[in-house]
Formats: C-alpha cells, structure tokens, sequence
C-alpha cells in the first residue's frame, strides 16, 4: 500500500480541475503535502474543499505562461515555504486542434510555451539540489497518446507533447546520479470538463467501442501518477506509460 508522510511535500500543476485535481487529492489522501498550483483561485479552492486532509493542502496560484523565465525562482520559493520537495506532477496544459492551414507562429507557440517549455524549466527548478529531496524524488509530466497517435489537426498539440516524452528521458539521464527519477504519462481522451468542452466544441464524443476497458476517469491517471513517486517505483525511470484502456491495441 502506498503512503507517504507530511513531510513529502508535492507540487502538482493543474490542480483547479481535471486529472491535477485528482492527482493533488490522491496524493493528498495518501497522507502527503500538497502544493496545488493553477491559474483560478476559485477552482483551486473547490479542489481543497474535496481534500481529505485540507490542513496539508496548499493553494498557490500562478499563471505558468506569464513570466516563464521565473518558473525556476518560483518553485525554489516553494521549496523556502514549505520545506524541500519530494515530487512534481505537471498536469497543466493546452490544447489545440487546428488543421495547418490555419495555424500561425502564435498559435503554436503558445502551446509550445505551457505543454512544453514550461515543464522544462519547471524541472529546472525542481532538479536544483537545494530544492528537491534528494534520492527517491521524483518528476512527472502528463503528456498525451497523441504524442504516438496523433489526429488530424493536432500537429502543434501532438508535437509538443511528443517533445516532452523525449525530453523527459533525456532527463532522466541526466538525473538519475542525483537520485531523481523522471517519467511521463500519456493518457488517451479522459472523461475531463477539457476532454468535455473539447466533444462539445467539436460535436463528437469518442466512441466507446475504441475503448476496450471504457473511458478514463481521472482518478485512473492519478493511481499511476502516485504509484510512480512512491517507493515502490524506484527503480523506475525514462518511462513514458501510456493509458487507454486498450484503445491501442
């Protein structure tokens, strides 16, 4: 079973809503300190009113777009708040379906900048000896099967998450003598208010005989997401784990 104390304290992105907010109230429940980063303060206060242990769940709100440069500075002033950091969940991300005929250098750009380039510095910040606790942490970005099995439109949204699988491997080596651990999930279409707002704008739902085992929920994405920066993953790294219930079967 897995269980983690207060003094593990973890940094998940997106947590207003979605698979953040599930990955923030798991790790939560399993006993640990969580730091819920998000651009709404509202939501993220909806996301601790469902905590089991809200006294241990930290709201910080920022929009990680805005002042890139400074994500590293920022998450050392976590750690000066609250105590080293045992992991980083970075679930917060765009997306963005549009055929290349109507992209421009913008638009791809700044789905670039929150799925791709803010994880990197965010793991900047976060691999800084002075910041993370040493061996047995751990950092994991959420990233998407559209990075193995793109769709039509979705050049820009697939790249950047195919870019952060890579990448984290590459982290990963570059960690691995410290002790850190770096791996990456990549769930297919969850049952998410953005997977929703995404069906709605589109007038299409995914069909469930794609899905052998049925949609995701949230909290499927959550169970890997804690498993892999428990104890029990620590011989664990470099990995991309792909969820979809079989859809790619």
């Amino acid at each position: 079973m897995i269980n983690f104390r207060a003094e593990d304290v973890f940094l998940v992105t997106g947590a207003s809503s979605g698979l953040g907010a599930s990955v923030a109230l798991a790790f939560n429940e399993l006993g640990a300190t969580v730091l819920a980063g998000g651009r709404d303060m509202a939501r993220l206060e909806e996301t601790r009113a469902r905590a089991a242990r809200p006294d241990f769940f930290h709201l910080e709100p920022r929009d990680l777009a805005q002042d890139m440069e400074a994500l590293p500075d920022w998450v050392t002033g976590l750690k000066n708040k609250y105590g080293k950091l045992r992991g980083l969940v970075h679930s917060a991300g765009q997306t963005l379906t549009r055929p290349l005929r109507m992209m421009d250098y913008t638009a791809a750009k700044n789905i670039f900048d929150i799925n791709y380039f803010v994880a990197l510095l965010l793991a900047r910040g976060f691999s800084d000896r002075r910041v993370n606790s040493g061996n047995g942490s751990s950092l994991t970005f959420i990233a998407s099967t559209a990075a193995h099995r793109p769709a039509r439109g979705l050049a820009a949204y697939a790249g950047s998450k195919a870019a952060l699988v890579t990448t984290a491997k590459a982290l990963a080596l570059e960690a691995a003598p410290q002790g850190l651990r770096v791996n990456c999930i990549s769930p297919a279409f969850v049952d998410t208010p953005m997977a929703r707002a995404y069906w709605a704008e589109f007038g299409a739902n995914p069909d469930p005989a794609a899905y052998p085992l049925g949609l995701g929920r949230p909290e499927d994405v959550a169970a890997l997401a804690v498993f892999l920066a428990s104890d029990g993953a620590r011989w664990i790294t470099g990995q991309n784990y792909i969820l979809d219930g079989g859809a790619g079967l």
